[in-house]
């Protein structure tokens, strides 16, 4: 191993950056060149590679997002696309890759493995469905916002005794939702996972106001059945009859921005030097996740076969402490 290669792809995760510093420093101290690859995929295949000193990634640790930028590319979905990606590696004399990402970068790392690329993922997604790693980069950060914005709406919405609807990311996983529904304290979580009848929710609400609190958060997942705006929609048809209606607020891509914390930037820094040195041992082709509070490998096989799903106890519990 003389020469290796990093990039990130998918949605971007607060502490991805610290994770490129982490690899091209690790990288560099066992005396290897260490080349960064802009724009994911797509610049993988079109040879968008620049070598990358300790320098080059100095105050990086702070930044939200990803230097090396990120994008789709269906080119690479392709036998054909992946084998020009192999080639322009090849080209640049790459010995081995690190991909920072999340679920569908991980099984775009998979299919270079496949190809008997070398190749080691680290875990890298908000939303936290990626198997492989009980906590993934730029999750702790992307939590800690949710809270600061339930915690922020209980404010004005009990000032004017109001009901708020919280969307946070979450598409096909609740993980975000969840958690910040029960550290925030919400009275009513709605997510992917469990199927949510609209009257439940009034219920919730109402229940919550006999009991005299002064305003009712209801956070939902934005890929749940119903999301933060059928649920909108179906107070406001049925107002008169359920006695009150919602004010939504979606934070989208506000979860992703931002410098991440702490948790997050040690998570990563762990992440991107075991990646390294999981090279370094000739293990490829594997994840490098975050398991039982060790930094772990998982086969890239097993990461794309597989879905994590959380666990739906701490649904119950939410419900409990609403």
């Amino acid at each position: 191993m003389k020469r290796i290669a990093v990039l990130t792809s998918g949605g971007d995760a607060p502490g991805m950056n610290a994770a490129i510093r982490a690899v091209v420093r690790t990288g560099v101290s066992r005396g290897w060149e260490v080349f960064g690859i802009y724009q994911g995929y797509e610049g993988l295949i079109s040879g968008r590679f620049m070598p990358l000193g300790p320098r080059d990634v100095g105050g990086i640790i702070q930044k939200g997002g990803t230097i090396l930028g990120s994008a789709r590319c269906l080119e690479f979905t392709t036998e054909d696309g992946q084998i020009k990606a192999i080639r322009r590696l090849n080209e640049f004399g790459i010995d081995g890759l690190v991909i920072i990402g999340g679920n569908g970068s991980q099984t775009g790392a998979n299919a270079l493995s496949l190809h008997d690329f070398p190749v080691v993922g680290v875990a890298s997604t908000i939303d936290n469905d990626l198997y492989g790693s009980e906590m993934t980069i730029g999750v702790d950060t992307a939590l800690n916002i949710a809270l600061e914005a339930i915690d922020r709406l209980k404010t004005t919405a009990s000032s004017h005794q109001r009901a708020f609807l919280l969307e946070v990311m979450g598409r096909g996983c609740g993980y975000l939702a969840l958690m910040s529904a029960i550290a925030g304290g919400a009275e009513a979580v709605v997510i992917p996972e469990i199927e949510t009848d609209p009257e439940q929710i009034a219920q919730k609400l109402q229940d919550a106001y006999r009991r005299g609190k002064a305003h009712a958060i209801i956070v939902v997942a934005e890929g749940a059945t119903y999301n933060a705006a059928k649920l909108d929609a179906y107070f406001t048809e049925h107002r008169e009859r359920l006695g009150f209606d919602l004010r939504v607020a979606i934070l989208g891509h506000i979860q992703r921005g931002g410098a991440p914390g702490a948790f997050d930037r040690i998570l990563a820094s762990r992440l991107g030097a075991a990646a390294t040195q999981f090279m370094a041992n000739g293990q490829y082709g594997v994840l490098a996740g975050l398991i039982k509070s060790e930094i772990k490998a998982t086969p890239l096989a097993e990461v794309a076969a597989n879905k994590k799903t959380i666990d739906l106890n701490l649904f119950e519990l939410a419900r409990v402490l609403d």
